[in-house]
């Protein structure tokens, strides 16, 4: 229940983001019995999901795809699609009755004495704690300056606003940025019939068949290093970090004998200039392209939170999720914010335990039980 303080509703906690992260820290606040209230600027639950391109599934499966009290209700070995994803989470945020505010896009946190305040576009709050569980990433999409200067001609889109080749006009694409997105979406351009060339290092690759027979064999090992080896608490874990989260990850699921299959030409070369309007990697190529896709990745953005709370590379400065120059501020979600599956579904219960168990002084947990889903 929440009480008005001078025009805006009080409230112990506010979550800032209903996706994965943000969910579980209301199951666990919820079964700690915490008045809680998490906000989201999508119009449903699970939107930060379906506004990725058409054919999106997850690159891990089902069996490392639940959330706290709810397990995924798919065969383990099977990958998710985005909308399946989506649908997951929503069924999730009804299952257990989480006070999810939708339409409430944040736009300022800020300190007033002992209390938070928090503004939406259209009211605000008043809190003791803020969660933020606003993206593993960030959610503000990075494209180069040198973009501006291509021939007004080319199409041009960021990986976020990409759905299907069929936004691309006729002609050849630049997919710029080797990470698995530019991959599956080079593959995808390939595939079409658009001579593609897919720009940038190639940061490694799974070496085998995620969605092979010998992959059941392989991913309860790999979940168990991303749960237990790859943390914060290893010198290889500390290591992986920050290189984790400076520079994109591996292919995945399509690799670069599927790309090669498909016509597309890959180069290591950084896409870095312009000349006469057209892209121009740092060898000295120019490529004569009709579209080009930035899979350039997002940066983090916490501008609107007034209080010192990033480090150079705008990461939030936090101890597993707790910010100690900010008391009673907190975060989930982060990219590799502990261990390397925190980034993962499944990764999402234990930082979100970690933090409300903080957030309420270790107060004893008696869980809900979830709904059974077929």
């Amino acid at each position: 229940m929440m009480n008005s303080t001078n025009g805006a509703d009080y409230i112990e906690t506010v979550v800032i983001g209903a996706g994965q992260a943000g969910l579980a820290v209301g199951f666990h606040l919820a079964g700690r019995d915490r008045p809680f209230v998490i906000l989201d600027g999508n119009a449903r639950v699970g939107d930060n999901w379906r506004c990725h391109w058409d054919s999106l599934r997850l690159f891990s499966p089902a069996r490392v795809a639940s959330l706290p009290g709810m397990r995924f209700p798919a065969p383990p070995m099977s990958f998710p699609t985005k909308d399946e994803m989506a649908d997951f989470l929503e069924t999730y945020a009804e299952a257990f009755a989480l006070p999810v505010r939708n339409g409430q896009r944040v736009t300022g946190v800020c300190r007033d004495g002992g209390k938070y305040v928090v503004t939406t576009e259209a009211s605000s709050f008043v809190c003791d704690n803020v969660v933020v569980a606003s993206g593993t990433f960030g959610r503000t999409p990075y494209v180069p300056g040198l973009a501006d200067k291509l021939d007004p001609g080319i199409v041009q889109m960021h990986s976020s606003a990409y759905k299907n080749p069929a936004q691309l006009q006729p002609g050849s694409v630049l997919v710029v940025g080797a990470s698995h997105s530019g991959g599956d979406i080079a593959f995808e351009a390939g595939s079409a019939g658009h001579p593609t060339v897919l720009s940038g290092r190639v940061h490694g690759e799974i070496p085998f068949d995620i969605e092979g027979r010998p992959a059941h064999a392989i991913f309860p090992v790999l979940w168990f290093l991303a749960q237990h080896l790859l943390t914060l608490r290893t010198p290889i874990g500390r290591k992986m970090r920050p290189e984790i989260r400076a520079h994109g990850g591996p292919l995945i699921r399509v690799k670069q004998a599927d790309l090669s299959r498909v016509g597309v030409e890959m180069v290591a070369e950084r896409t870095v200039g312009v000349s006469d309007g057209l892209p121009v990697l740092d060898g000295g190529r120019v490529l004569d392209v009709a579209n080009v896709v930035w899979c350039t990745g997002f940066r983090q953005d916490f501008s609107w939170i007034d209080a010192p709370v990033t480090d150079d590379d705008g990461w939030p400065l936090e101890e597993r999720g707790v910010v100690p120059s900010s008391p009673g501020l907190y975060f989930v979600g982060l990219a590799f914010q502990y261990a390397f599956a925190s980034m993962l579904i499944g990764g999402a219960d234990r930082d979100a335990e970690y933090v409300v168990k903080h957030l309420t002084g270790n107060a004893v947990s008696h869980r809900p039980r979830a709904k059974a889903l077929a």
